[in-house]
């Protein structure tokens, strides 16, 4: 009593404590150049400053000049640690300031109620550059992963999952991101008996899909860029996680590998492995933390039966779309139009996984849908979903800015294969996607605009075509007929 496990008074800890002092959260998310399709919206930007601190870059605690063994220090000797529980986030001994000029600050700072960030952009195109290029100072679980392992209050962290590997990389200029890394070859498809609740997630998923949101002027994905990482240096050596630590190990074939450590998938042979330490990934940028701004996760009206054999209501019910319609937020300003727009991307995509969307609080019911995890797109181009679209197909409305950007993409100078295809060769893991998956793309755009020709055929496009904050409405019985 009166002494921690060192010996020292107990008091020169809380001590220690005080004046390290708090320490605000951070986050951040991506960039990149695009090919120069033409404008159709205008871009703002502003979400508010505040200077916020960082862990210092830790120093490297493990070579794998050996086989990876964790041996327990002796508690004496560890470190002592403090926590913020509600941020979930270790406190640091020494408070460095920021950068004001650093590009996920910058990130942070342009995003508005129209998008992410802006049409042009150049912190986005640094943000993209720097995760690229630069050192890891650390790596550690996301936090739904250390909710899923009882090691944090994860009050608020909005959604758990944490059944697919994904770790937080910090860089030296503070920033980070979500790193997911390879789990599929480019060239396999998802098998058709596997359903879509249990397929594999997709780094290059996630990267195309950046790619593909900002081409369609979205600019609700956070930036995302491809990196080969060493998962000695960069993953191994640099975390203070000795759960982390303890997951690694190399394989027959003498590669370094490592597995999440979940309820459920845990073990050797859903582990990724490096060749023999380099691993393909995807790096997302993060968002602002919660306390700065926070976020609301809305599950998805069209939300899928997570079961075997169950069908939601939407899936039996031509006129569902009234009902949605009659509900909160729904029944005014842009929100069911912003529905409409991300069904249309997961269409794209083909991604059936959107169960909930989030959005900033700060900008009200009519703020924009943020577009997060992709990784379960681009699984199959040989089938196009067509269930995906049961928003635009059952309610019958599209934004007019939506409408017109997506005929300039189905036009051969701007044909949306094509301006992938020269948008993805930026990243430095291309080719992103196969060429089938390419092509896909441009066979499923001619789907959504024969579906949205279909309702203006039966409605006029006064009554499809709307303005951002207009949703047109068509009558019932005339809807139930288009769904047939």
């Amino acid at each position: 009593p009166g002494q921690d496990a060192a010996g020292r008074p107990a008091a020169s800890l809380l001590t220690k404590a005080q004046a390290a002092g708090p320490r605000e959260a951070i986050s951040g998310r991506f960039s990149g150049d695009f090919p120069d399709v033409p404008a159709l919206l205008p871009g703002t930007s502003g979400l508010g400053k505040k200077l916020w601190h960082c862990d210092p870059p830790p120093a490297p605690r493990i070579s794998i000049l050996r086989p990876v063994l964790i041996t327990p220090r002796p508690l004496s000797r560890r470190r002592h640690k403090l926590y913020r529980e509600e941020l979930n986030l270790t406190s640091p001994a020494t408070l460095l300031p920021l950068r004001p000029e650093a590009s996920w600050l910058q990130f942070h700072l342009g995003i508005s109620r129209d998008g992410l960030y802006p049409r042009s952009s150049p912190a986005v195109s640094r943000l993209l550059r720097d995760m690229r290029d630069f050192s890891t100072v650390s790596a550690d679980y996301s936090q739904d992963e250390k909710a899923l392992l009882g090691a944090c209050d994860c009050s608020q962290i909005v959604k758990p999952s944490g059944v697919h590997l994904k770790l937080v990389l910090r860089f030296q200029d503070f920033g980070k991101a979500m790193f997911k890394p390879m789990r599929q070859k480019r060239e396999e498809e998802t098998p058709e008996d596997f359903f879509y609740f249990v397929d594999f997630q997709r780094h290059n998923a996630e990267i195309a899909a950046f790619h593909l949101d900002r081409i369609l002027d979205f600019r609700r994905v956070p930036p995302t860029v491809g990196r080969l990482i060493n998962v000695t240096k960069e993953i191994l050596e640099v975390t203070k996680n000795e759960v982390l630590q303890s997951v690694f190990f190399v394989s027959p074939a003498s590669n370094v590998c490592f597995f999440a450590k979940c309820p459920y998938m845990c073990k050797t042979e859903y582990a990724v492995c490096g060749n023999p330490h380099l691993l393909e990934g995807s790096l997302s940028a993060f968002l602002p933390s919660l306390n700065l701004a926070p976020r609301l996760s809305i599950p998805n009206p069209w939300i899928r039966s997570y079961s075997f054999d169950g069908k939601e209501e939407w899936e039996v019910n031509p006129l569902y779309c009234d009902t949605v319609k009659e509900i909160y937020p729904y029944s005014s300003g842009n929100r069911l139009l912003n529905i409409v727009d991300m069904a249309i991307f997961d269409f794209l995509i083909g991604n059936m996984d959107r169960h909930h969307y989030e959005m900033f609080t700060k900008f009200g019911d009519d703020g924009f849908l943020l577009h997060l995890d992709n990784a379960r797109g681009f699984g199959r181009h040989s089938h196009d979903e067509t269930s995906i679209l049961a928003p635009l197909t059952q309610c019958c409305i599209i934004k007019r800015m939506t409408w017109l950007r997506l005929q300039l993409l189905a036009e051969p100078e701007y044909r949306l294969s094509d301006v992938m295809r020269e948008s993805l060769l930026q990243d430095p893991l291309a080719p992103v996607l196969t060429e089938p998956h390419l092509l896909a793309l441009d066979r499923r755009l001619q789907l959504i605009l024969k579906a949205v020709r279909k309702c203006i055929d039966t409605y006029g496009e006064g009554r499809v075509v709307a303005n951002d904050t207009a949703p047109p409405g068509a009558p019932t019985s005339d809807r139930a007929k288009l769904s047939t």
